[in-house]
């Protein structure tokens, strides 16, 4: 089978990268078949441009690449078809990002530690923020549809290059009536950022609910897998 290469921006904190290496477990214990393998976009290793160039030394033809990544920002658009690019002989497929495909996850984080069905409750759903209008306001689309379906209120809320913060989108739930806040996680996997959130949460609430990142629910893992099949069938379909 065609291998697939998972890819992960990578980070200075070592459980990010433990975290992806764990996740990429789940997907080869889901399809024992295929070829998995992990790699990062930067700051951790390998990097996607070794691991496609072991590929190529081992005789592959193609690959298809999956990235580990919420949002179809700079990493996505950008950063990963020019690294890709940069390794001759080998065929890559890059599928989509995870996304919006992960909202229920995300909820359900959120569900375990605060009760969504207090009328009181105001949602903070964190991301990384990106230089890219479309793919905060992806994050910011994704917190109003919580509001419509769930009923409390929520805003997206950043952790660099974007605005609001987290205090501040605390501050505006307070404002709209929230008694209180829970943070939800649209990160995949703990480091620097989730824990810059945190601290500037506890900072604000002290009794702020924190949700988990989502890398380690089985969904993820099945979505990896989807994203893969997907990208694979467009890539025989246009051969």
């Amino acid at each position: 089978m065609i291998p697939l290469v998972a890819v992960a921006h990578g980070s200075r904190d070592p459980r990010s990268a433990a975290t992806v290496r764990a996740l990429a477990r789940r997907v080869s214990a889901a399809a024992p078949e295929l070829d998995v393998r992990v790699s990062f976009l930067d700051l951790s290793e390998p990097l996607v441009t070794d691991v496609l160039r072991d590929l190529v030394r081992e005789g592959h033809r193609s690959a298809v690449v999956v990235p580990l990544l919420l949002g179809s920002a700079f990493h996505a658009r950008v950063d990963l078809p020019a690294l890709v690019a940069q390794v001759p002989g080998l065929r890559v497929t890059i599928a989509d990002v995870l996304g919006a495909a992960l909202s229920d996850v995300a909820f359900d984080r959120l569900a375990a530690v605060a009760d969504v069905d207090d009328p009181s409750l105001g949602v903070v759903l964190a991301a990384v923020g990106s230089s890219r209008a479309a793919a905060n306001e992806a994050v910011a689309s994704l917190a109003r549809s919580w509001q419509a379906r769930h009923g409390f209120r929520a805003v997206a809320a950043f952790a660099s290059a974007a605005k609001p913060d987290v205090p501040a989108a605390m501050a505006k739930l307070r404002a709209r009536g929230a008694r209180r806040i829970g943070v939800a996680s649209w990160f995949l996997a703990p480091g620097l950022l989730p824990d810059r959130i945190a601290s500037q949460a506890r900072a604000v609430d002290p009794s702020v609910a924190l949700a988990a990142p989502l890398a380690d629910d089985p969904r993820v893992a099945e979505l990896v897998l989807e994203r893969y099949a997907t990208a694979l069938a467009g890539a025989v379909r246009s051969a």
